[in-house]
């Protein structure tokens, strides 16, 4: 889920009409930071340009799948569209709260793996 104060960037640039590259670059500029800080174990800047696209789109930013590139990417694409233009955020609509816990060995094990990956990008 994307912070709080990314959500209000967000939405404070589709107040102002910004486009959505826009809104969706303020997704992308968390995740950058996130990697910096280790969270995760994106590998490149890639990866971290492409999470927070996909949140971006989860989220409801009006941002279309790709009509290009791989199948299995346009494919994930189209789907986090759909669900962010029904229920995301921006969209209007409030969603169901989910449970995310975690086993603490799946918990554990994630940790570890974290661990073992390089720290820069």
């Amino acid at each position: 889920m994307p912070e709080k104060r990314t959500m209000d960037r967000a939405r404070r640039d589709k107040r102002r009409g910004k486009a959505a590259t826009t809104q969706a670059g303020e997704f992308v500029r968390e995740e950058m930071h996130h990697v910096k800080q280790g969270k995760h174990g994106a590998r490149s800047r890639q990866q971290a340009v492409a999470i927070g696209l996909s949140k971006a789109r989860r989220a409801g930013v009006d941002l279309p799948a790709p009509t290009r590139g791989r199948r299995k990417t346009r494919k994930s694409a189209a789907a986090a569209h759909k669900r962010g233009q029904q229920d995301g955020p921006l969209s209007g609509r409030r969603k169901r709260s989910r449970s995310t816990a975690k086993s603490p060995k799946r918990a554990r094990a994630s940790r570890k793996a974290l661990e073992r990956e390089r720290k820069s990008v």
